[in-house]
């Protein structure tokens, strides 16, 4: 007789939401034109126009070079188009720190928006994941992934909140090197660090037995399997 075991198909390693969203990649590229324009505005002199020239061909070229390699077409635009609004604000206020306002408006506006999407029970974080594998709306029907995803958005909220504190007093002190420092601290280490944290808090969150984030269970599907249970056990346990 052959062994239980080789009927067993091997359980795959639980994917982690860096493999399922990624996002080091763009955070480093985003991290590019701030600092080019930092060094434009430096080396000429604190040259508001030499700064913004310096983001927007690095900005450019950090476009391009994504387009070739196959990336896709909206992701590129909007990276793009973000260096473009950044430069424009600065141009129009005279002030080379309005460089970064963008950024501060838009971390401020992603914690308001995180944490209204975790007080309205559809938590963003669930809405991306579920989006990328697919699932629509089944993950929120599903009360332990909707529990989970709330506590992993916490996180996400966290890291837009800690942005704004550094950005925003360093913006009102005009400190541009000081920003684009900030800048470059605060994106690919930090979603780094945000992925894994989150991801951590989603599976811990999840109950013993819970197929994963691929695999909702839906109330009835819950139900159905705790009765299951006590039936293969039975079987598998012959008196």
């Amino acid at each position: 007789m052959g062994s239980t075991a080789e009927h067993q198909t091997p359980t795959p390693e639980p994917e982690s939401l860096t493999d399922l969203l990624g996002g080091r990649r763009g955070a480093i590229d985003a991290t590019v034109p701030p600092v080019a324009f930092a060094a434009g505005w430096l080396l000429g002199g604190e040259s508001l126009q030499i700064g913004v020239g310096a983001a927007l061909v690095t900005g450019a070229a950090v476009a391009g070079w994504r387009w070739r390699r196959g990336h896709r077409p909206r992701s590129v635009l909007v990276g793009l188009l973000a260096v473009c609004v950044g430069a424009l604000v600065a141009l129009r206020t005279g002030r080379a720190e309005d460089f970064f306002l963008v950024q501060l408006l838009a971390n401020a506006a992603s914690a308001l928006a995180w944490m209204f999407s975790i007080v309205i029970r559809w938590p963003l974080l669930g809405v991306v994941v579920g989006g990328v594998l697919r699932q629509r709306t089944r993950w929120r029907r599903d009360p332990a992934l909707l529990r989970s995803y709330r506590r992993g958005s916490w996180v996400w909220t966290a890291s837009f909140l800690l942005r704004v504190s550094v950005f925003l007093p360093l913006w009102l002190g005009g400190q541009v090197v000081a920003l684009s420092v900030a800048r470059v601290a605060l994106s690919w280490p930090l979603v780094a660090a945000v992925l894994g944290v989150s991801w951590v808090v989603v599976r811990r969150s999840l109950p013993a037995g819970h197929p994963g984030l691929r695999h909702p269970v839906l109330p009835g599907e819950a139900s159905a399997q705790a009765e299951q249970a006590p039936q293969r056990e039975s079987a598998g346990n012959p008196g």
